[in-house]
């Protein structure tokens, strides 16, 4: 989540699905992981705030695609979590900003990022040419937003797909991109607060402090794709 205005430019992207996407495996079925999206039904979300699903927000070829417009807005899933796995495949297009936030708790006069930390969605080529590298730490994809940084970046080019993961147990929480860990911390630590405290989320003091919440996506205002989108609770 940035504060930019940016515009997507035109590209050519690969957002085809293999006839193997949005499904469970036998052995995922096994280990408890729900689909959250099967290429055509977005049942199992809602906006943020809202009863019903933003009109942006559409099952397109497989694909959980945004496409923004009029009606635009961030979204949920329906379930509250706690502990669990995250898991989606994700391509962004150019000068794409989104993230996934969990820990969502819905208040009427916050928007989604002020209660819930987020995994950040970013095309970084883009935005550390136009800010600066030092600028745009902790702001990268696989980032914690505005609180740490990856050690490396494993994002993949625009318009291939990437996998994100998060996983909380027992209050520790890990990011991972493509298989790679990029950050982790323990909710409730010193070194967490210590974070929160030089942040933009300061301000807010019901950031990260839901035990049980949603998992939200957010629409920035660019384009991007989702599939295989699931979730195992631990």
């Amino acid at each position: 989540m940035l504060g930019c205005s940016c515009q997507p430019q035109s590209q050519n992207t690969t957002t085809q699905v293999a006839s193997s996407d949005n499904i469970l495996t036998a052995t995922e079925q096994s280990e408890g992981w729900e689909l959250l999206f099967d290429g055509t039904s977005t049942s199992l979300w809602r906006g943020y705030n809202r009863d019903t699903l933003p009109i942006t927000w559409q099952a397109q070829d497989g694909k959980f695609s945004l496409l923004p417009g009029e009606g635009s807005g961030d979204i949920i899933t329906k379930e509250k979590y706690s502990n669990f796995e995250f898991q989606t495949d994700f391509m962004l297009t150019d000068s794409a900003n989104s993230g996934i936030l969990y820990f969502v708790k819905e208040e009427a006069d916050k928007t989604i990022w002020q209660n819930a930390p987020e995994y950040q969605l970013l095309d970084d080529a883009t935005y550390i040419q136009m800010y600066g590298a030092e600028q745009m730490k902790k702001h990268l994809t696989g980032d914690n937003y505005d609180l740490q940084s990856a050690p490396a970046s494993y994002l993949k080019p625009i318009g291939t797909w990437n996998t994100a993961k998060i996983v909380v147990n027992n209050g520790k929480v890990t990011h991972y991109l493509n298989g790679n860990k990029t950050i982790e911390y323990e909710v409730n630590s010193e070194s967490f607060k210590n974070l929160v405290a030089n942040s933009k989320f300061k301000e807010y003091p019901n950031f990260a402090q839901a035990k049980e919440g949603y998992i939200g996506l957010q629409d920035h205002g660019h384009p991007i794709y989702f599939k295989n989108i699931k979730v195992r609770k631990l």
